[in-house]
């Protein structure tokens, strides 16, 4: 509903420069967040098929919170930077993403094992590598929300660019 909206005020006003960026940056953060609210459903989904399944009585040894925290503080990050106008803000949350991305692939690196030593473990292994992608994803979008931050205050479209390139470049 909101996207039409802003829809109409691009056809009707015209609006120009940053007021342009503006409403694209909107529309596409409106569109990130509903992605992350459909990753939190499917982590969700995950969890309830674990504990419904029965197989809690022998839980593998994976902590996912680390992970999903950084996340969240990412996605805090990303609205406030939004909020703010806060490019340093934002290339700070481009930089945790590497963190959340590294630490999906240790995961997988674990459930892998597991799975190799006892393949009972493979069903659970499944569905918990199915939560930490969904975490992952999350952190992308919440990067990806960070670098709409940089692209309407700056003006410069820094989705291929290193995060490296970014700070030194776009963040003064």
């Amino acid at each position: 509903m909101a996207c039409g909206r802003l829809t109409h005020i691009i056809a009707r006003r015209q609006p120009t420069a940053s007021d342009l960026r503006l409403l694209i940056a909107i529309i596409k953060t409106i569109t990130d967040l509903e992605r992350i609210g459909d990753e939190a459903e499917k982590i969700a989904r995950m969890a309830r098929l674990i504990h419904e399944s029965g197989r809690l009585h022998a839980p593998l040894p994976i902590d996912l919170r680390p992970a999903a925290q950084l996340a969240v503080r990412m996605l805090g990050r990303s609205l406030d930077a939004f909020a703010r106008l806060d490019c340093n803000s934002a290339a700070r949350v481009l930089r945790d993403d590497q963190d959340v991305d590294e630490s999906f692939r240790a995961i997988l690196r674990q459930l892998i094992t597991f799975m190799m030593e006892d393949p009972r473990t493979i069903s659970n292994s499944i569905e918990i590598l199915f939560a930490a992608k969904a975490i992952e994803r999350i952190g992308d979008h919440a990067k990806n929300m960070a670098e709409y931050v940089i692209y309407l205050v700056k003006g410069k479209d820094v989705r291929h660019t290193s995060v490296e390139e970014i700070e030194r470049t776009v963040v003064a």
